[in-house]
């Protein structure tokens, strides 16, 4: 006891490791033809029921055997970069939210830059505050706000030198003392070309949920970002691996029952959600979301589903949208595609098999997922007799 206090170590997964989601690896160097390398994540939980972010790393071969890196046993925890850049339409956004435009705010940002850093934000509200009257009670609200958006958006950096299996992404801000829940990572591919990866992610400080993003290219730095907008609402954003018309497109479970289809000019900023899908199966009757990002196939966009059904029994199924038109549905299984086995209905939250995300490699869905919530396995389905059934 007396070691791990003064080392301040924490077992970030001594109670559960389950809801995992997959994304190509960045690095396919040195990988064989027909062979995929992949990162998957993980969510942890350790003592306090406190939820962090794992990874693991391993290739799909060919013939769609899937080897999983050994890992050493150790976590590291990443440094915090003090002088973290933020975009400028997230403190614009966050301020118009909660009523804090005011001359003062309009001041601070006219200041600023399309991006800027932590000094150049204490620079424009000092210089702000000498030039106004004695703070009156909104702009003390919106000093301290500015504050909390400040501590709320972040940057970390690991040390190459680990691997990415001993790398955890633990909770920093107030937003999330009680868990980083859930991340759905996606390679997202932009009109330049550029790959981007990024993960929605729910914030829990013990008493809300608020959903936010991490942002990286390399799983070496990670930004974190605070979304805005009438839209960001509880649990359950994904996002397209790709603009459409320009946009980008998200799915979402709004109002904490159906799913919802959203279009931004802004990644940051979301609202005007139109309802998809709603609960028509018995086994999905109580709600429904999504278990990932939609991943794009010939035949639409194929959309893992969960839902909710009688005594919280959680299963997994599949939907296919529209690749022009999203809001178009072209089929939807009329059975689960994975649900609890009787004998396998024990664990941290029983009766529960759950993903944050699956992709496709030489004609196979990869599909890791959580089994309730104490374990996490992969399984492969074949796409063309997926697809056959959305399709009948």
């Amino acid at each position: 006891m007396l070691g791990a206090y003064f080392t301040g170590e924490y077992a970030v997964e001594s109670v559960a490791l389950f809801n995992p989601s997959i994304v190509p690896h960045p690095d396919q160097t040195n990988v064989a033809e027909g062979d995929l390398r992949f990162v998957l994540s993980l969510r942890a939980v350790g003592e306090g029921h406190i939820s962090s972010i794992e990874f693991r790393t391993g290739v799909i071969r060919r013939n769609h055997a899937i080897e999983i890196d050994k890992t050493s046993g150790l976590v590291i925890a990443p440094e915090i970069d003090p002088e973290p850049t933020f975009p400028k339409s997230i403190f614009l956004h966050k301020l118009n939210d909660n009523g804090l435009e005011n001359n003062w705010s309009r001041s601070v940002m006219n200041r600023l830059g399309e991006t800027f850093s932590r000094s150049d934000l204490d620079d424009a509200m000092q210089r702000a505050s000498h030039e106004a009257q004695p703070h009156s009670e909104d702009v003390r609200q919106t000093i301290e706000f500015l504050h909390w958006v400040v501590e709320s958006n972040y940057e970390v950096n690991f040390d190459p030198a680990n691997p990415l299996s001993e790398r955890v992404i633990f909770p920093v801000s107030l937003n999330e003392t009680n868990g980083i829940e859930d991340a759905r990572f996606v390679r997202f591919v932009d009109e330049d070309k550029r790959a981007t990866y990024y993960a929605t992610y729910t914030a829990y400080d013990g008493r809300r949920t608020l959903p936010q993003l991490i942002e990286t290219s390399d799983f070496l730095q990670f930004r974190v970002r605070t979304l805005s907008g009438p839209a960001i609402q509880n649990k359950g954003m994904a996002l397209f691996p790709r603009r459409i018309d320009g946009r980008f497109a998200m799915l979402s479970r709004y109002d904490d029952e159906n799913l919802f289809l959203m279009f931004s000019e802004d990644r940051y900023f979301w609202r005007n959600p139109q309802l998809l899908l709603q609960p028509c199966w018995s086994w999905e009757f109580v709600k429904i979301g999504n278990c990932g990002s939609p991943i794009e196939t010939d035949a639409g966009w194929l959309v893992l589903t969960h839902g909710v059904g009688p005594m919280r029994k959680y299963c997994i199924s599949a939907t296919l949208l529209d690749l022009e038109d999203p809001s178009k549905v072209i089929g939807r299984l009329k059975a689960p595609l994975l649900e609890p086995a009787a004998h396998r209905m024990d664990g941290y939250v029983p009766n529960v098999v759950y993903t944050c995300g699956a992709l496709i490699h030489g004609g196979q869905l990869i599909l890791p997922y959580g089994l309730n919530d104490t374990e996490a396995t992969i399984v492969t389905i074949e796409l063309e007799k997926l697809l056959a059934a959305l399709t009948e």
